[in-house]
């Protein structure tokens, strides 16, 4: 099993290196933090829990909005909407997607950055929806290839991973922006 300061480690490294990369030469009037999932699925409440962690560490910052947490939460069935409010509302943002996801079972802890935009849904065979210029990927179960399966492995994920995850993330966050 990998070891939650390993992890933690891991993922600050990734973080700092893809987010110093993607903005140094661009101007960015809001940094949006897109907190994807839902508080009714343990495994699929990883984006919430991030997103609540960041809302209060971040409560005083104007240049940072957090958008998704476990009072309004982002879904494959709102994000649409939610998108085009973004791009309405705020002309040159620069949003970091988050949101559970399934692996190979060796994955399972693992928070994942990426300098791609976020397939949101993917794993359960939703529609193909694209987002993010950056994202973060907290790997909660494992894939089992077969979407109402991964479905019943996502309702029965422990908490306690979650919450160390999003715990993980959250702060690791907040400590590269801060640096």
């Amino acid at each position: 099993m990998i070891l939650k300061e390993e992890i933690y480690n891991n993922f600050i490294y990734d973080f700092s290196k893809i987010l110093r990369g993607k903005i140094q030469d661009i101007e960015i009037s809001k940094l949006i933090f897109l907190c994807i999932g839902t508080d009714r699925i343990t495994g699929d409440s990883y984006g919430p829990l991030v997103g609540y962690k960041l809302k209060h560490l971040f409560k005083n910052e104007e240049n940072i909005k957090v958008i998704g947490d476990l009072d309004n939460i982002v879904t494959a069935n709102n994000i649409e909407k939610i998108i085009y409010n973004i791009n309405n509302t705020y002309e040159t943002s620069f949003i970091i997607a988050i949101d559970a996801a399934i692996s190979k079972k060796n994955n399972i802890g693992k928070i994942i950055v990426s300098e791609h935009k976020m397939n949101v849904g993917s794993g359960l065979n939703k529609k193909d929806m694209y987002v993010g210029d950056v994202s973060i990927k907290g790997i909660v179960a494992k894939d089992l290839k077969r979407p109402q399966y991964n479905f019943k492995l996502l309702q029965n994920t422990p908490l306690g991973l979650i919450m160390n995850m999003a715990e993980c993330t959250a702060y690791g966050i907040y400590n590269v922006i801060n640096v």
